[in-house]
């Protein structure tokens, strides 16, 4: 799939003063070999790679701060790299330039247990962040699937299946150290749990997508390991009975930690991928934590809940090695999609809308799926009204590329005007900026526009994502 403008038409060389610069700089940690460019020129979204033409390897705020001003005097692109797992073209290079990657930037900086909050380097990932705290009886709960960095995902704002009970980046993102454009070196916000002080930059850098800033330092809230935690998996007839249960059970107020919705395509890929014997019909995936009593109490209501709705095989898993084998199926569910159609690339695309317009939302979604007989599967962090759509296409077939395309389009029209959103996780990247205007309004992107003029006037901060440099009169 070609990327939706081409950015890199006019783009100049990058100055060889430059290039002796950051090799001065960082010595060994700078290359323009073409396979670590080709890494870090591609990502988990269906566009072909777009290649910076250098990798650099950034291990204190100050070397960010010092690589940023060398190429903001040289008006040459910088593309934050974390764990290169987004979904919507977030890394790619449109205008070639340097691809910083953060991931040696992996220090756990400070640990306050009884503040409930851990500061970390922006390249330290998700697993090793509750490695590091185990022994706290803390864990930090957003868990988006991939072993992401945090840098990463405070940047893309993600969230991930224990969101319904834990909330998401947004919430539970503290304060950051970022480097701006111009290379300056910022702090926003606090370790305390409320400020009234000033603009909320914190929030601003939050979900920028590298476009604003880059994020070196990141302080996350961290939470009490719950006393028992239990989970469940049952069977229903149709999307519809299962995404009605879930309905139910969050309109009733039961404090599920996570619930995740398989349509049976997905259990199919997952029972071949992981080797299970999962019922091959939509499925849910249930989490509860709390005390032993409020966990068995949750599981009981949910159960009678799901008995109402056609449910059946309801079964629990309050093993840690069971649990386990659940969630990394779970997990593993976008590369065992893949199987079921042998060189097929992915078109994932997601949105998110209000709880009580999620399955009408997920039926018509299904149904135009079918009626355009494209493969493809949905599964979704639906206690949240969140779900994602997997399309497999031919990769030389362009008429099945635009099928795909033109289902996602009405897949977020009908969410957006749902009250919704285009994507509750995936973030906007390249892929999803044709749907900004729509869901927001122009003057709303215009501020979105004068913000990215105002924080980074020479437009190299990871250009070409969000929001057009220029406006258009689409």
């Amino acid at each position: 799939m070609t990327q939706p403008v081409d950015l890199r038409t006019n783009k100049p060389a990058i100055p060889a003063e430059l290039l002796e610069a950051l090799r001065n700089l960082l010595d060994d940690r700078f290359s323009t070999a073409p396979g670590l460019r080709a890494q870090h020129g591609t990502d988990e979204s269906s566009y072909d790679p777009m290649l910076p033409d250098v990798v650099v390897f950034a291990q204190t705020t100050e070397e960010v701060a010092d690589i940023v001003k060398l190429c903001n005097h040289y008006h040459v692109p910088v593309i934050p790299y974390g764990a290169g797992s987004s979904l919507e073209g977030h890394i790619l290079a449109l205008q070639g330039g340097v691809c910083l990657d953060l991931s040696q930037m992996n220090q756990m900086l400070a640990v306050h247990a009884e503040d409930l909050t851990a500061t970390v380097q922006a390249g330290v990932t998700r697993k090793q962040l509750n490695l590091e705290i185990r022994d706290t009886g803390l864990f930090f709960p957003i868990d988006p699937g991939a072993d992401a960095t945090i840098g990463g995902m405070s940047a893309t704002r993600a969230s991930g299946t224990n969101a319904v009970r834990y909330g998401t980046m947004r919430e539970n993102v503290m304060a950051l150290t970022v480097v701006t454009a111009d290379g300056r070196i910022i702090k926003t916000g606090s370790r305390a749990k409320k400020s009234s002080a000033g603009y909320d930059l914190t929030r601003l850098f939050v979900g920028s997508e590298g476009t604003l800033g880059v994020i070196t330092e990141v302080t996350v809230k961290l939470y009490p390991l719950p006393e028992a935690i239990s989970a469940a998996v049952c069977s229903f007839p149709d999307n519809h009975q299962a995404v009605s249960c879930v309905i139910q059970t969050i309109q009733m107020g039961i404090p599920v930690a996570r619930v995740e919705f398989l349509d049976a395509n997905g259990v199919k890929a997952i029972n071949a991928y992981d080797k299970l014997s999962l019922p091959e019909k939509p499925l849910l995936l249930f989490e509860f934590h709390g005390s032993e009593h409020s966990v068995q109490e949750q599981a009981e209501l949910v159960q009678e809940i799901a008995s109402g709705y056609g449910a059946g095989d309801f079964e629990w898993a309050t093993r840690p090695e069971d649990r386990s084998r659940l969630w990394a199926a779970r997990h593993n569910a976008y590369f065992a999609l893949l199987q079921l159609r042998h060189g097929a690339r992915s078109i994932s695309t997601d949105c998110c809308v209000p709880i009580s317009r999620l399955a009408e939302c997920i039926s018509e979604t299904q149904a135009d799926c079918e009626q355009h007989a494209i493969v493809h599967s949905i599964i979704g962090h639906v206690g949240d009204g969140n779900f994602h759509v997997l399309m497999l296409v031919d990769p030389a077939n362009e008429q099945e590329i635009q099928t795909a395309e033109a289902i996602n389009q009405r897949m977020v029209t009908r969410a957006i005007a749902m009250d919704g959103t285009c994507t509750g996780e995936h973030g906007v990247g390249i892929h999803k900026m044709p749907f900004l205007i729509e869901e927001h309004g122009v003057d709303a992107i215009h501020m979105m526009r004068v913000l990215k003029h105002a924080f980074d006037p020479n437009n190299i901060m990871n250009p070409g994502k969000i929001i057009a440099w220029e406006a258009t009169n689409s």
